[in-house]
Order: structure tokens, then C-alpha cells, then sequence
């Protein structure tokens, strides 16, 4: 009987090798980094890098587009302002039929100055 029990023992410690063996030739097979799961995990890993790098990169834009605009509105707000007060300030003034002045038309002038030749030098 002992002859059996150890003939079993032997028989399961030899069938438990084997299928460590086969477990450790498909996780070398897995683990490879250029066919198996292993490239495809570092491939996906420096893609998701690459990714955070340009998330990263296009967050540092947004911001400084949002601060420009943010700038350019504030002007334009500014502006705004500006314009009511002088659209407000042109209903104050007394309208050329209410005053019963003709509006002539206005004709444009140039004036011409001479250049100051005080300051030009006589070629020698």
C-alpha cells in the first residue's frame, strides 16, 4: 500500500511540473515585447504618454485663448460703453432743421506746407 501512495505522489508531482512547465512557455509567449501581449501593453502604455503629452499641451492653449479673449472682450465691453455714451450724448445735440440753418455741404481741404530748408545741406 505504501508502494501505491508513493507511486501517486510521484505521478502528481510529475503531472504538476509539466503543467508549470506549459504555463511558463505561454507566459514567456504572452510576456514577448515584439508579437505577443507584452508589445501590444508597452505600444498602448507609450501611446497613452503621448496622449496625456498632447492633452497636457492643448490644455496650455485653451487657457491662454480663453485669457485672450477674456482680455478681448473686457475691451470690447469697454468700447461698448464708450459708444453708448457718445450715441447718447448726440441725441443732446439741437438738430440743423430745428435751429433753421441750411446744411451746406462741406468741401474738403488740403493744405500744403513747404519742407523748412533751414535744415537741408548744399552738396559741395
Amino acid at each position: 500500500m505504501g508502494f501505491v501512495a508513493d507511486l501517486l505522489l510521484a505521478t502528481g508531482a510529475f503531472a504538476a511540473a509539466l503543467y508549470c512547465y506549459l504555463l511558463s512557455n505561454r507566459l514567456k509567449r504572452f510576456n514577448a515585447l515584439e508579437t505577443g501581449m507584452g508589445g501590444a501593453i508597452a505600444v498602448l502604455s507609450a501611446q497613452v504618454d503621448e496622449m496625456t503629452r498632447a492633452l497636457d499641451a492643448a490644455k496650455g492653449a485653451s487657457q491662454a485663448s480663453s485669457a485672450a479673449l477674456e482680455d478681448q472682450l473686457q475691451r470690447a465691453e469697454a468700447a461698448s460703453s464708450r459708444i453708448e455714451l457718445l450715441l447718447a450724448s448726440l441725441h443732446d445735440l439741437p438738430d440743423d432743421r430745428e435751429t433753421g440753418a441750411e446744411a451746406e455741404p462741406r468741401r474738403a481741404r488740403f493744405i500744403r506746407r513747404r519742407a523748412d530748408r533751414s535744415s537741408l545741406r548744399v552738396a559741395e
